[in-house]
């Protein structure tokens, strides 16, 4: 027998008699929704809230589910979320968001606890959490070490590209990807957010701490998930841990323990002949970090589902924090 209290919703939940917990996903028709969906199947320990079709975009509808769940993911636009925010009148709920609406504002917290004991705790501890990009995950899982062990300057001037797969562009652009009759270019990758105004930029910079945004080359391609992140550097630029091994070192020591993130050997790329596939981890969600290059010039790689740590795994990992359960539980690692 045991007796695990959750402070936030005077929560108490009991091997003989759990009480489970109410979530409702605002948005739950959308590609990170239906994921998330999928992966409470099965799940004894929480009760979701469904919205009727037909009400789905009822204001007052949602207002009602907000305020009855302990827990509302928010799978919208910008807008939507923001207005979504705005309805909560029980100080209980706690809104876990995966549009970008505020992943840099004050009071949220940032969804990704790899990074810091303090990013665990603000997870754990607060009613306000933001799940990151999925570009930006990548890119993060990357730069953040490298500037926070003091390796990589602040001002460094960051160049990423990443390669993802057409759902991150939501229905409507899967609905064309998927169509019989689709544009011949679909079939190869194709560069875009050619302003470099993508809107992952604001939180991988200040995340990581960079003193400029990073100059950054997205590239959608013709599979349905799946995600790497690249980043390449000049070692005669960093502060120190100027090796590949030096920099394998870091990563390995600075994600020990971590279920999520998992840092592979030196050379684990030529096992993929020397590449890595942008769909190698779709359906899968944790991330692999790979440390390629030599002494002059070293790519800093991160491969991983943009629909699971990159969206919806990412959710559902920072929930299970807030509930006090395994962070993996219902997630496919």
């Amino acid at each position: 027998m045991y007796a695990l209290q959750w402070v936030k919703c005077g929560f108490e939940r009991k091997s003989d008699n759990m009480k489970k917990m109410k979530i409702f996903i605002d948005g739950s028709e959308g590609t990170t929704g239906l994921r998330i969906y999928e992966r409470f199947q099965g799940r004894d320990d929480i009760e979701l809230l469904k919205i009727d079709s037909e009400l789905r975009k009822d204001i007052n509808e949602r207002k009602r589910l907000i305020n009855e769940s302990d827990v509302t993911f928010l799978c919208l636009p910008d807008a939507a979320s923001k207005e979504s925010v705005s309805l909560v009148e029980n100080e209980n709920v706690v809104i876990i968001d995966a549009s970008t609406a505020h992943r840099t504002e004050p009071g949220w917290a940032y969804g990704f606890p790899e990074l810091s004991k303090g990013h665990r705790e603000a997870i754990k501890t607060g009613k306000r959490i933001a799940v990151p990009g999925c570009y930006a995950t990548g890119f993060i899982s990357l730069v953040y070490p490298m500037i926070a062990q003091g390796i990589m300057p602040a001002d460094y001037p960051v160049s990423a590209f990443g390669l993802s797969g057409y759902s991150g562009a939501g229905k409507k652009t899967i609905a064309v990807y998927e169509s019989e009759d689709r544009p011949t270019e679909l079939a190869s990758g194709r560069v875009y957010a050619l302003t470099q105004q993508h809107k992952h930029l604001k939180e991988m910079k200040a995340i990581t701490g960079l003193a400029k945004a990073p100059l950054f080359s997205p590239i959608i391609c013709d599979y349905y998930s799946g995600m790497v992140m690249s980043v390449p550097v000049y070692t005669d630029m960093l502060q120190k841990a100027k090796t590949p091994e030096e920099i394998h070192k870091m990563f390995s020591e600075f994600y020990a323990g971590q279920k999520f993130v998992k840092v592979m050997p030196l050379d684990a790329e030529a096992g993929e002949g020397n590449m890595l596939a942008g769909n190698g981890c779709s359906g899968w969600d944790g991330l692999k970090i790979f440390i390629t290059g030599n002494e002059d010039r070293v790519v800093l790689s991160s491969q991983f589902d943009n629909l699971g740590k990159g969206a919806s795994g990412a959710a559902i990992q920072c929930l299970n924090i807030v509930m006090g359960c395994e962070e993996d539980k219902g997630l496919q690692l």
